[in-house]
């Protein structure tokens, strides 16, 4: 699916050279098909380096996707230039002038705080709000899921005595899940995190479904019954360095932290860490657009308003 950015996004480069098909509005204007449209509420630090990663994915698949990069108007971005934001992003307040086929609430590196001290989290419950009539699909990414299984569904999420950081084996709960079709019955996912959900209270949620576990970090996967809202508590759109980055960051900042789980060789940081989920990634992303997005969302996206939504509240 040929993705449609600015031709001047620092992104372009590195995925034209990684024979990504990525598509500028002038060669986009010529095709006479509907693209879908696909919300990114990038909610990283690294907001370059997350755009790259997610456009990696959603440039996978064989349909043109207008993206719209999303940031937080209430939140100061401190690793990401102004000029970078005003130039390739929309104010978080433009959502609620649109509908969307498809929206990506990213994690951020918050997950320690309660979710009422995050800066931005009434703008951010207003989108996910506003998401429910007029997105069909959204995924939530990691502390993206957290805030969504807890705003829709009052889902706590839990503190861990060490972090996650690693790669973990999770579990196929549901192999005949068309989101998790071609899924091996496991399969590896980047983690890291302070923070977890409890599988358990998945299961006892009218209106949630369990699709994927780890007996040690809890939830990887959950839905929403009707298809509308995907939760993945893992980084399956990082880079092979991502871990091995965030690592020395770590120990350069003086914070005791463990070698991440399953990643560098002989457990040797010195060791170029190799990406084995990258199949699984692609697979992923692949699955939402086509079975959640594509396959699904109505034509003329003002239909979106008519449709059922899931009533959270009822819950």
């Amino acid at each position: 699916m040929p993705i449609k950015i600015d031709e001047n996004l620092p992104a372009r480069s590195v995925l034209e050279k990684e024979n990504i098909f990525v598509m500028t509005e002038g060669r986009a204007s010529t095709q006479e098909i509907r693209p879908l449209d696909i919300a990114i509420i990038n909610l990283m630090p690294t907001k370059i380096a997350t755009e790259t990663q997610l456009l990696r994915l959603l440039g996978n698949t064989p349909l043109q996707i207008n993206i719209h990069l999303v940031q937080m108007e209430t939140h100061v971005s401190k690793n990401t230039s102004m000029d970078h934001l005003s130039r390739f992003y929309i104010p978080s307040s433009e959502i609620f002038k649109n509908k969307y086929d498809g929206m990506i609430i990213t994690g951020a590196p918050v997950e320690q705080m309660p979710f009422e001290d995050v800066d931005y989290w009434p703008d951010l419950c207003r989108i996910m709000d506003y998401a429910k009539n007029n997105v069909y699909s959204t995924l939530y990414i990691c502390w993206g899921a957290m805030a969504g299984l807890y705003h829709h569904y009052g889902i706590p999420k839990y503190s861990v005595s060490k972090k996650f950081s690693g790669i973990y084996k999770s579990t196929l709960v549901d192999p005949s899940e068309p989101l998790l079709r071609g899924f091996d019955d496991y399969f590896p996912v980047p983690t890291s995190r302070y923070t977890l959900i409890k599988t358990e209270d998945i299961l006892k949620t009218r209106n949630l479904k369990l699709l994927a576990m780890n007996e040690e970090t809890g939830l990887t996967i959950a839905k929403s019954t009707d298809n509308r809202s995907i939760f993945m508590t893992g980084h399956l759109e990082y880079d092979s360095d991502t871990l091995e980055n965030e690592y020395r960051r770590d120990l350069d900042r003086g914070i005791e932290i463990q070698i991440p789980k399953n990643y560098f060789p002989d457990d040797n940081p010195r060791n170029k860490a190799p990406s084995t989920w990258r199949s699984t990634a692609h697979l992923f992303y692949s699955n939402w657009l086509n079975y959640y997005v594509y396959q699904e969302t109505p034509f003329n996206l003002e239909d979106l308003g008519k449709m059922e939504s899931l009533d959270c509240s009822s819950l």
